[in-house]
């Protein structure tokens, strides 16, 4: 499914309801990760009901134990494109069988995608179409190509704050801590992933951060996320993902159920929940 106008293309494919591409058509340039098995073969996933997984990779509701892969379902699913227009599209999964297998919870599912200018503005609906509480947390995951131009190296770009930031490092390397962090500006480098393998930050005030290179730059909305998480997968990957999060994964033994594990949300039957970011090209 594509979408355009005189700025920007966007495509979208079924198989997690996936951006496959946000093309740059004025300055003919590609910004979204595309995949690489060398490296990482995902591209933009939606997370949902879960974000990465549990210490002990299963869990357990009402008596019983499930399991989901790292990130949850949406990403593994092929969606349904219920709308099409000219400038938008809505992709949609409900529960199924091998869901309910996963995740014992009725919901629906859709992601809303629109254009406006060189912005992509993306909205998500969550709707339990349960009889019972659907505890759930939820992320993003897209990729961005760092560097975009030939000749730059991943070294020359930096993640970029509009305002001074404080925030709190969810950092796992042999052991769990949290540190406390200043900056306004990240430098990208390779050591750094190296030794935090993602980055994880809470309560980062900014409405959104820029991947600046030296000759554009991609902001990407994270206003209302209580986390903000970037990741590549190994050195010389060229890209980097920027990943608002409302939870987060398991970095170290947690003893609590399912439902109280920090960052999950729990969906009053037939109530709805709503989130959004947005993608700008620069």
């Amino acid at each position: 499914m594509i979408i355009e106008n005189e700025k920007v293309r966007l495509e979208v494919v079924e198989h997690g309801g996936e951006i496959q591409s946000f093309y740059d058509l004025t300055h003919q340039l590609e910004y979204m990760w595309q995949g690489d098995a060398a490296f990482w073969s995902g591209k933009n996933p939606s997370l949902f009901p879960m974000v990465s997984n549990t210490w002990t990779k299963d869990y357990e509701w009402q008596g019983q134990r499930y399991a989901m892969k790292n990130h949850g379902l949406v990403r593994y699913a092929d969606l349904k494109c219920v709308k099409h227009t000219a400038d938008e599209i809505v992709m949609e999964l409900h529960e199924n069988e091998d869901t309910l297998k996963q995740y014992p919870f009725h919901f629906t599912f859709q992601i809303h995608y629109r254009l406006n200018g060189k912005r992509l503005d993306v909205v998500y609906h969550i709707t339990n179409d349960s009889e019972d509480v659907m505890p759930f947390s939820f992320g993003l995951h897209p990729g961005f190509n760092c560097p975009l131009l030939p000749g730059e190296k991943f070294s020359d770009y930096k993640l970029v704050f509009p305002q001074d930031e404080q925030p709190k490092q969810l950092a796992f390397h042999g052991r769990h801590e949290i540190i406390d962090r200043s900056f306004k500006e990240i430098a990208l480098n390779y050591e750094l992933f190296e030794e935090y393998a993602t980055l994880v930050y809470k309560d980062i005030k900014s409405p959104y951060v820029e991947l600046v290179g030296p000759k554009h730059k991609v902001r990407v909305g994270c206003l209302g996320y209580p986390f903000l998480a970037f990741w590549t997968a190994k050195r010389d990957a060229p890209f980097i993902c920027i990943e608002p999060w409302y939870g987060h994964g398991d970095f170290e033994e947690v003893n609590c159920s399912f439902d109280q594990r920090e960052g999950t949300m729990n969906l009053k039957p037939h109530e709805g929940f709503t989130t959004s970011y947005f993608i700008e090209l620069f």
